[in-house]
């Protein structure tokens, strides 16, 4: 039988496991957990690996544990703070507006990081109303998370999910076409019913374009990558030279691994199990400071999110694995 796990917990799991149910004795043993020391946890639990920055991110959380407190965190950055890769998603939006305002490809002069645009945008092919309609759809999901968690200027510019029900962190299928998109059902249809055909983790599998999507995370550190192989396959090329890594999906092609298992072996010897030397980082080690009750449980949630993200339990890599409901497949007769 198995248990949901706990809200902390939601970047990484859904359900709960031994080590978990140890390290949520902590907490409880602790309880109540003050204000700093919460503050800190949900640093963890914002954390994803798969981020451009998450190498940072997990610094400023081992920083703040050793500290006991943090001033990092979803809103800290003012309003007026441009992100650093602001910049490449804008150019993005305002390469795939120009393109749908029909716009020739070679006209269109922007860079997208270190692709130009006119290399994204030729996978497109041919225009058709079709690949118009999905293209205005790439273009609100990034213009909203450009914005996300401030609120956008332009209520009416909001991404309306394709494929996914988000009302929880189990993320699971629509059951039928949003009425956002009712105007539109054929589109839609044709959209979740597009399967690229890729691999997860090495294994052969498929993901709905509209999955794709909805999964186009501007921070993810293969946005332009992703965003390539969402335009080729509205495009008509459902067979990408390398697979789609969004969120928990090839989580293993994350640049950054080894140094995250160093991280978490740093993070084993801080509290109190025995490692090898020569997989310790002493400048971590010295930034955790002195070990406390509060400070273990934190730098253990910490180590068990990380291992949790690289390795993601069955649950989660079922979700990794999805293509498109049964239910529409069925329909479709695929």
């Amino acid at each position: 039988m198995t248990t949901p796990c706990r809200s902390c917990w939601q970047n990484c799991a859904v359900n709960t496991d031994a080590e978990m149910q140890a390290i949520d004795r902590m907490e409880d043993a602790i309880a109540p957990i003050d204000p700093a020391t919460a503050k800190v946890r949900g640093l963890i639990t914002g954390l994803e690996l798969c981020h451009h920055k998450a190498e940072r991110w997990v610094a400023n959380v081992i920083e703040a544990i050793g500290r006991g407190e943090t001033t990092k965190g979803l809103g800290t950055r003012s309003s007026q703070e441009e992100h650093p890769a602001e910049r490449v998603w804008q150019n993005a939006c305002a390469a795939l507006s120009a393109w749908c305002a029909g716009c020739p490809i070679e006209s269109i002069d922007l860079s997208v990081g270190d692709v130009r645009a006119s290399d994204l945008l030729v996978g497109l092919g041919e225009r058709s109303p079709l690949k118009e309609w999905q293209v205005q759809r790439v273009t609100e999901k990034i213009r909203s998370s450009i914005h996300w968690p401030r609120p956008l200027e332009d209520p009416t510019a909001r991404y309306v999910w394709l494929l996914l029900d988000v009302g929880s962190y189990e993320f699971a299928y629509l059951t039928a076409c949003p009425e956002h998109y009712g105007e539109h059902k054929e589109y839609w249809q044709a959209t979740v019913r597009a399967i690229v055909r890729d691999t997860v983790d090495g294994d052969e599998a498929g993901l709905s374009l509209a999955l794709a999507i909805d999964m186009l995370w501007p921070c993810h550190g293969d946005f332009v990558e992703n965003l390539r192989i969402a335009l080729a396959a509205i495009g008509g090329d459902l067979r990408p030279a390398r697979p789609f890594a969004a969120c928990g999906r090839n989580i293993s092609r994350t640049p950054i691994r080894r140094r995250m298992e160093a991280v978490t072996e740093t993070l084993r010897l801080f509290c109190g199990e025995k490692v090898s030397e020569s997989s310790v980082d002493d400048e971590l080690l010295a930034m955790l400071g002195m070990a406390s009750d509060e400070s273990k449980w934190l730098a253990a949630s910490l180590r068990k999110t990380i291992r949790l993200q690289l390795n993601p339990p069955i649950e989660v890599r079922a979700l990794s694995a999805m293509t498109a409901p049964e239910w529409l497949l069925n329909q479709s007769g695929s």
